[in-house]
């Protein structure tokens, strides 16, 4: 047989397909993108139908080169990069690098790295689908014209080095919204009472005071409690307490405490079924919430995952592809997971037939599949000491997941029980919960965003209508109202999604973008808007409503997708939301003022108002004379703004040999010399050795320089990661 080439973007990749292959396959991968927009130009034309001007990426000659000789030496090329719009184009840059015509390739697909997999991908080769290469080119060129255009108008109107972006600027505002929305809300009091009953046969209960001679409870101070208390009971005395939220307790003392009737006892069974299985949203959220992992730490693991990792078995790809919006299972595959619950949980816990589902995703690609084992009888049991813990607790997950979707629903009693003081007119409601089989809750169960009820759910014991309660306590309870909760890094997922902003793949960049680019912060799990996020979406809100608006970015997502489907051309979509664009922009250049906020302050070298301006430190105050008046503070005080300290790395200048610090520019985070503008060295991109190639993290392994100028091999996670060889062939793979 004649040789053949196969090209992957991933060596991890690579490496478990050739498992697959015989020895006239030779299987390379292109380590991602091998082609992309200049870095510092446009690389648009915008008077030529927005052609964009591609050019081989750095650090990326030496990979092409060696696939351009494959190549030459190959019967056939397979180009079997990842199946969605991404995957495509590089597939399509791969085939222009190569200079490949029809007759020389053949475009494959598989969702799962398994022998049968590629073998069907084989049987069923095709062309590069320029639908879809459109579709993500649409998108790029978009992104860059909003980036490049956009961009310099914010550092002329608010702050150097500002950056704004079609997706980003929209998940900023969804921050700033909620944060406004927070800021904006009146906390108000209220109170309940509690009581905790016990029948003459049984366990005691909790139960909470809900209307009073048939009015709804409505309590808003400690006065209110102890007026309709002193109403209904008589004389009583208080013990005040303070819960662990510095909140009041009353503990309600009466010697004896009436006694209650039960006026009612309603049963009601319900079922509840299994979640579907993930999607890349979801497995996001998930992750976040069960591990608390950052959305694209989920996402490098899965795709070690999805890629294949090393087992006594051999090299094997555990999960099916990690970037998808679709909710489907395959037919082999439903019948696996049937068999195997069947198997090892008994046929009570078989749904009947098979449990389906349908995506509510806008946009969803329903020919997809969901996210799932490639096996499901490789249980995460039989991993146990050959996965890192991590890559474990994420296939555990994913496994779980995907087995409960055929599990029977669950069967709960719901109770609720309505019980009445008589003498005080007090009706009290208690709400109970037996499960009565456990169906798929037996292996796996959803966590939710939202903070856990303290009462938690109860469990009431037996009572019959007419049963008399004693009741044993009574406590009044302060309560505030809360405000909507700041968004995590899940929650933020769910949001984009909900809203049709992005796709699978945009999730997790889009994330770190805003994160390195300074928009927010993180307080524990949750992401809280900076000042600078507050300016320029206000900025954008007043000049740019429609590049920050939520809908029309979830349209021009859909015409992304009529774009793949072959419905739309590409350059019409580019035109439509281009030329009114560009006219908004030299419109603002020119009417705008530069961002300052006006204050009552009074310059005291000039005496004209000080206002509000914006640095890349934060807010400072200035005189709203400048530049005739140079006259600054901070907003803490009369002393004059400061740099903060640079980050210093362990790396020296080979320009002048002072060390190098990190830095943040238009484009992100940057490393230069820490003497500048006396030195004025940047350091270039580092060259990328081997793709996700990190034992310890999944980064990508990079050249590096010591202090000495002794060069090395390193993880670019530095310095959450600090793994390290000095040698190329001492990385592990």
């Amino acid at each position: 047989m004649s040789k053949q080439l196969v090209i992957v973007e991933s060596p991890a990749k690579a490496k478990t397909i050739s498992r697959f292959l015989g020895e006239n396959y030779t299987v390379r991968a292109s380590m991602g993108h091998v082609a992309d927009l200049p870095e510092h130009d446009l690389g648009v034309d915008v008077e030529n139908k927005y052609q964009p001007s591609y050019l081989i990426s750095e650090g990326k000659k030496k990979v092409v080169d060696e696939l351009k000789k494959l190549a030459k030496e190959s019967e056939k090329v397979w180009i079997a990069t990842d199946e969605d719009r991404e995957g495509e184009a590089i597939g399509w840059h791969i085939m222009n690098a190569l200079k490949l015509k029809d007759s020389q390739y053949d475009r494959i697909v598989f969702h799962e790295i398994t022998q049968t997999a590629i073998n069907k991908a084989i049987e069923t080769p095709r062309k590069i689908n320029q639908f879809l290469v459109d579709a993500q080119q649409a998108r790029r060129v978009i992104d860059r014209l909003v980036g490049y255009k956009l961009s310099p108008l914010l550092w002329r109107k608010v702050q150097k080095g500002l950056s704004a972006g079609r997706v980003q600027s929209v998940a900023v505002r969804i921050l700033v919204d909620r944060e406004e929305e927070i800021r904006a809300f009146k906390i108000e009091e209220n109170w309940r009472l509690k009581g905790v009953g016990q029948p003459e046969k049984g366990r005691s209960f909790n139960m909470i005071l809900e209307k009073i001679a048939g009015k709804k409870v409505n309590w808003t101070n400690k006065d209110h409690v102890i007026a309709a208390l002193e109403k209904g009971l008589g004389e009583i005395n208080t013990t005040e307490t303070k819960t662990k939220k510095d909140w009041i307790e009353l503990l309600i003392e009466k010697t004896p405490l009436p006694t209650l009737t039960v006026l009612s006892v309603a049963k009601k069974t319900t079922k509840k079924s299994p979640v579907p299985p993930f999607t890349t949203s979801t497995l996001q959220q998930e992750g976040h919430r069960k591990f608390g992992y950052a959305v694209d730490h989920t996402m490098r693991l899965a795709q070690q995952l999805y890629e294949g990792v090393d087992l006594k078995r051999g090299r094997v790809a555990l999960i099916t592809y990690m970037r998808t919006d679709s909710v489907n299972l395959s037919e082999e595959a439903l019948s696996q997971i049937k068999s195997y619950v069947g198997t090892a949980y008994g046929k009570d816990y078989c749904v009947e037939g098979y449990r389906r589902y349908k995506t509510n995703s806008k946009g969803a690609q329903e020919a997809h599949e969901a996210i799932r084992p490639v096996d499901i009888t490789i249980t995460p049991d039989s991993l146990q000491g050959e996965l890192p813990d991590q890559l474990l607790r994420l296939y555990t997950l994913i496994w779980k997941r995907t087995v409960a979707t055929q599990m029977a629903d669950v069967i709960l009693e719901n109770t609720d029980v309505k019980l009445e003081l008589p003498s005080a007119h007090f009706l009290f409601g208690a709400k109970g919960q037996v499960i009565r089989f456990d169906g798929f809750m037996k292996l796996y169960t959803e966590d939710s965003d939202e903070e856990d009820d303290e009462e938690g759910e109860a469990i009431l014991p037996a009572m019959e209508e007419g049963d008399s309660i004693s009741l044993l306590a009574l406590k009044a309870q302060q309560l505030f109202t809360k405000p909507p909760s700041r968004y995590t890094e899940a929650t933020l997922v769910k949001k984009m999604e909900s809203e049709g902003i992005g796709r699978p793949s945009t999730y997790a960049p889009t994330i770190k973008v805003i994160t390195d680019r300074g928009y927010l912060k993180k307080e524990k799990k949750f992401l809280v808007p900076t000042d600078i996020a507050f300016v320029v979406t206000n900025f954008l809100k007043e000049h740019f409503a429609d590049v920050v608006d939520y809908k029309f970015t979830a349209r021009i997502e859909e015409r992304f997708d009529e774009v793949s489907e072959g419905k739309e051309e590409w350059t019409l979509v580019v035109d439509d939301f281009y030329l009114p664009f560009i006219e908004r922009i030299d419109h603002t250049a020119k009417t705008a003022r530069k961002y300052a906020e006006e204050t009552s302050e009074i310059c005291p070298d000039c005496g004209k108002p000080l206002v509000i301006r914006m640095s890349k430190y934060g807010k400072f105050m200035s005189c709203s004379g400048f530049p005739e008046c140079r006259y600054t503070k901070n907003m803490d005080g009369d002393a004059p703004r400061e740099k903060p300290e640079l980050e210093l790395l362990d790396e020296l200048c080979p320009d002048c040999g002072k060390p190098l610090a990190k830095r943040t520019g238009r484009f992100g985070p940057f490393t230069a010399c820490s003497d500048y503008p006396a030195c004025k060295y940047i350091q270039r991109k580092s060259v990328i050795v081997k793709e996700k190639g990190c034992p310890d993290c999944g980064g990508n392994i990079v050249e590096k320089r010591s202090k000495r100028g002794k060069v090395f091999f390193g993880c670019d996670q530095y310095p959450k990661c600090k793994y390290a060889v000095w040698n190329k062939e001492d990385i592990k793979d």
